[in-house]
């Protein structure tokens, strides 16, 4: 067994079986993503480009036209349904990426600036209903999102068949919010520059994923975080159809936070199947004291019969592990 190489450059779902509900976990869900869901006012468009800056209710043929007409500022721009071709660089200013029609809107194949579909280093972002696919660039890093500056907030999309989901930069005064998503066919450790993963975050301040799915990886590992503080609940790790991956949560350089009422299943084809939750493996650069990992339901697919640590950790840190439902050969806690 080998430990995932790291590379970093500047069905319907199974439903999660719930734990006992986090007090901090639903404040946070209640101030959340739910503002962005389109509107029914996104479907009344009085243009018919594919682009609509609502504000002015007025059209561009491409996403890059529209968010270079908000620009510094702050506005939503509404997709009409279809598979798109391009890409787009948010610069600065506060900008909503709707689709009028959830799950009908696509961008792939095609990533700016050799990073993602989307790279965003603005003030802020929000995207909603969007599938991103078939994003791959030279250096293995392709991804729907590239987290460059500012706060994102991602609800209702789908990340597919790409070398990583969402990837974001260093920078401890970010957040990334993400609810009710899905990343699928995810990773690579065919690179000589490393692994990706699913979701691989930075050294940032904070970051949040609920009522999201992680399925059918294809290497490295689903979600790796480098952030101070993380809360993870009510979303489900399912690899049982997995292709040589690695841990189902990555924690390398410890963090404080939550990982809570969550639902993972280990699958047959890895490339270190050692535990499904790492901390501290690579450095201590973040305290791990309080880190609650509660409510969790875990276990191998019923084909796999070997040994595993839930959660491994190499901090030496207080963690609250508690509350959770462990399937044979699955032992609670290892010190490496």
């Amino acid at each position: 067994m080998t430990q995932a190489r790291d590379r970093f450059i500047p069905t319907p779902p199974i439903r999660p079986t719930l734990g006992r509900p986090s007090t901090i976990l639903c404040g946070l869900i209640a101030v959340g993503a739910v503002a962005l869901i389109p509107i029914a006012a996104l479907m009344a468009q009085g243009t018919s480009a594919p682009f609509t800056v609502m504000e002015t209710n007025r059209g561009y043929p491409t996403l890059q036209a529209a968010v270079d007409a908000i620009g510094s500022g702050e506005g939503r721009i509404a997709i009409a349904p279809g598979v798109y071709r391009q890409c787009a660089v948010q610069r600065a200013g506060r900008i909503a990426y709707l689709a009028t029609e959830p799950g009908q809107t696509e961008f792939t194949g095609t990533a700016c600036e050799g990073k993602a579909a989307l790279v965003l280093r603005g003030t802020e972002a929000s995207v909603s209903g969007i599938i991103f696919s078939d994003i791959g660039v030279a250096d293995g890093n392709g991804a729907g999102i590239r987290q460059e500056a500012g706060n994102v907030t991602i609800a209702n999309t789908w990340f597919r068949d790409s070398q990583q989901g969402i990837l974001t930069a260093h920078d401890s005064m970010m957040r990334l919010v993400i609810d009710r998503s899905t990343f699928t066919r995810l990773g690579t450790c065919e690179n000589s520059g490393g692994c990706a993963h699913s979701i691989y975050t930075g050294d940032i301040g904070h970051l949040r994923v609920t009522r999201s799915r992680f399925e059918e990886g294809t290497g490295g590992h689903y979600l790796k975080a480098r952030a101070a503080m993380v809360e993870i609940a009510a979303s489900s790790f399912d690899d049982s159809h997995g292709r040589e991956t690695n841990y189902m949560i990555d924690l390398p350089q410890g963090a404080r936070g939550q990982i809570t009422n969550n639902w993972f299943v280990q699958g047959e084809s890895k490339e270190n199947y050692s535990a499904f939750i790492a901390v501290g493996a690579e450095e201590q650069t973040h305290s791990s004291d309080g880190l609650t990992i509660a409510g969790n339901d875990a276990r191998f697919v019923p084909s796999v019969s070997r040994q595993s640590a839930f959660v491994a950790d190499w901090t030496g840190a207080s963690l609250q592990i508690t509350d959770n439902r462990l399937g044979n050969g699955l032992k609670t806690f290892e010190r490496r």
